[in-house]
């Protein structure tokens, strides 16, 4: 059978330069596809309407990417959760939570639009529209608000299809809405003479075409199949898509902040200003358009390293970590580079495609301000490659206050305080100050973790795993299986190996974690340290990260097989939930009072008995979060054991009173 290791050789062993624009160069495709519809309305409505209807659509935009952010908090959660499923070989129970992702993003989109109608004028006013704007803005809103529960459910089944195997139908899918958008768009304004609600017509169509598409898909999935009942709503079904998609919504969320806190902004300073409410904005919206393309092709590059980076991190083949990482920094600034060059030397024929040429002021604020904004882009698009890599190695705590700094912390800042000193072009002045300071601390993070690669060795892996595994699993029968969690400083581990000696049945600890290594290729202290590693506040955000998704899963993997090689005693790594099929498992709990733990765990470990207190802690609530990502269940719930037995009895007692209940069972 051939193993995870031998199905991802080719990412230890093929050279960088071949390997990554395999994985990039679609990432950036789809990036480039998904923004295309707004950027299109915007060239076409600056054309044929002005800088006012570039302002309106600017208006609208926050509540589509609030639309966005929601598609992703339940594709990309699925999406994850079809690939985990697929690795640990068990799809048959991936349809309802599928189902379900899809329904409630289409809900929860449904709502969406009520709300907007139901406020009207008045969260549009919010939003950053004026008497100039509003009429544009609700003629072209109210039409984009029909699409937005099918928009929403067509991207979450895109995600999905990726993950199924199919990327080329999910970006081909996407292709033809952009496409007929494209198309529509110049013959619903000009040819139509429907104005700035020609433009909206054109992207439902578009989006309507790539739903259709989408949903023609799911008869041809190759990993799960949908029935109808699967779309009954099942709120334990998402539970485990919530966390990973999680990271995707919040990044999306802070999107929305910052561009309402600058269409209030500019609205509120470009009044005082000789250019007005409404010139501010509507340059601001085209500057953001500009900036957003730049920016999806550096997401897309780092985004597509991010399997190419993660395996080699866990298989500590740090050498390769870091060349991908100089790879995706090197293309990221040139192509951001190239960027700067186009944007500081011809700032007016970007405007200008994006229409109202002919209005002085308006082309005169505007080229000067994208020049302003977009000065240290380069700086942008490094920082967010940055932050991706750092959510590639499973720093997700890290990943995600990368993300954030610049847009949250330093833009929203620094906009506030430059507008009050200089006035309406201070807002545009905050994106290359934030860029200056986020870059810095970006740096500051970058090398500790480049001195900690630095600092450790090199794993070389030229073994087959599926030969280790066979020769490493004890010889055993058929039999009972133990599995037993216990309580950090219990003796639970001490009480598994008398329990193995008595039934004379093979013991697995650590030996658990050498054949997942195998497996998967990681480094063995890699797998054993998944708990110790996670940051106490934010365990789950790290379990759900690539890497240690792909360790975890290879770790479920060796359980099987030590399960199906025959009878033994399995200590930890939430073997009683992985083994929940299987007959003959016999599942137990050791727990202990506080006291008794905490001076075990200053005898064995020499700690002080304050920091025994927080060993116990730390420990305890990495075991809970580990079980619960695993499982979505409550670890230490005496309900969902066959027995729970306390360790301060003593080992040898302990142990008797197990080995005589699975004696004496049925």
């Amino acid at each position: 059978m051939e193993t995870t290791q031998q199905n991802n050789d080719y990412l230890v062993s093929t050279p960088i330069r071949k390997l990554l624009p395999k994985f990039a160069i679609p990432c950036v495709m789809s990036l480039i596809i998904s923004c295309l519809y707004n950027i299109v309305d915007q060239i076409f409505v600056g054309q044929g309407i002005g800088y006012l209807g570039n302002a309106a659509t600017g208006i609208i935009f926050p509540i589509t990417v609030v639309g966005w952010g929601i598609s992703l908090l339940f594709g990309d959660g699925a999406a994850a959760f079809l690939s985990l499923s697929q690795g640990r070989g068990d799809t048959k129970t991936v349809g309802k939570t599928i189902a379900n992702s899809v329904l409630f993003s289409f809900l929860v989109g449904a709502l969406l639009i009520i709300i907007c109608y139901i406020c009207g004028d008045k969260i549009l006013y919010a939003l950053g529209a004026t008497a100039d704007t509003i009429v544009l803005t609700r003629n072209y809103g109210h039409i984009i608000f029909i699409m937005i529960p099918l928009a929403l459910a067509q991207n979450t089944l895109a995600s999905i299809i990726r993950a199924d195997g199919h990327p080329r139908y999910a970006l081909f899918a996407m292709a033809v809405g952009a496409v007929l958008n494209i198309i529509f768009d110049p013959i619903t304004i000009f040819v139509f003479k429907w104005g700035i609600q020609g433009a909206a017509y054109a992207t439902i169509f578009g989006q309507f075409v790539s739903f259709v598409l989408c949903v023609l898909y799911l008869r041809r999935s190759k990993n799960f199949r949908l029935r109808l009942s699967d779309f009954k709503p099942n709120f334990k079904a998402l539970k485990p898509v919530l966390p990973l998609g999680g990271s995707s919504f919040l990044t999306q969320l802070s999107i929305v902040v910052v561009t309402i806190i600058n269409n209030k902004l500019l609205v509120a300073y470009g009044a005082l200003s000789a250019y007005g409410k409404d010139i501010p904005l509507a340059a601001f919206v085209v500057i953001m358009k500009l900036f957003q393309i730049v920016l999806n092709i550096a997401i897309g590059i780092a985004a597509g390293a991010q399997p190419i980076i993660g395996y080699n991190y866990g298989a500590k083949r740090y050498d390769r970590v870091k060349q991908t990482f100089k790879y995706v920094i090197l293309w990221t600034a040139i192509t951001s580079a190239i960027a700067t060059i186009l944007f500081e030397g011809m700032p007016s024929v970007f405007i200008w495609l994006f229409g109202s040429g002919s209005d002085t002021l308006y082309m005169e604020f505007a080229t000067k301000c994208l020049r302003i904004y977009l000065a240290f882009i380069i700086m942008t698009c490094v920082q967010k490659a940055c932050a991706i890599f750092l959510q590639s190695i499973g720093k997700s705590v890290a990943a995600i206050c990368m993300a954030l700094i610049r847009d949250v912390v330093f833009l929203i800042a620094f906009s506030f305080i430059l507008a009050s000193v200089i006035g309406v072009e201070g807002i545009f002045w905050a994106a290359p100050t934030a860029d200056i300071l986020a870059i810095i601390i970006t740096a500051v993070v970058i090398l500790f973790i480049w001195k900690k690669l630095d600092g450790s060795k090199v794993k070389d892996i030229g073994v087959s795993a599926s030969n280790t595994v066979v020769q490493t699993l004890k010889p055993s029968h058929k039999g009972v299986i133990v599995t037993i969690a216990r309580e950090h400083g219990s003796a639970g581990k001490y009480i598994g190996q008398l329990v193995a000696e008595k039934l004379a049945i093979p013991f697995y600890y650590k030996e658990m974690t050498a054949l997942a290594a195998q497996e998967c290729g990681f480094a063995e202290e890699f797998i054993s340290d998944i708990n110790a590693n996670s940051p106490a506040l934010m365990h789950e955000l790290y379990l759900s990260s690539e890497v240690v998704q792909t360790a975890i899963i290879a770790q479920e993997k060796i359980i099987r097989k030590i399960a199906d090689n025959g009878s033994c005693v399995i200590v930890g790594r939430a073997a009683d939930y992985v083994l929940r099929d299987y007959p003959d498992v016999v599942r137990i709990f050791i727990h202990a009072p506080k006291p008794f733990r905490i001076k075990k765990v200053t005898e064995m470990y020499g700690d002080t008995e304050q920091e025994a207190k927080k060993s116990i802690a730390r420990s305890d609530a990495a075991r809970a979060t580990y079980y619960k990502n695993i499982s979505g269940l409550q670890w230490g719930n005496a309900h969902q054991y066959d027995l729970c037995v306390d360790g301060s009895v003593g080992a040898e007692n302990a142990a008797d009173i197990i080995v005589g209940h699975i004696k004496n069972r049925k």
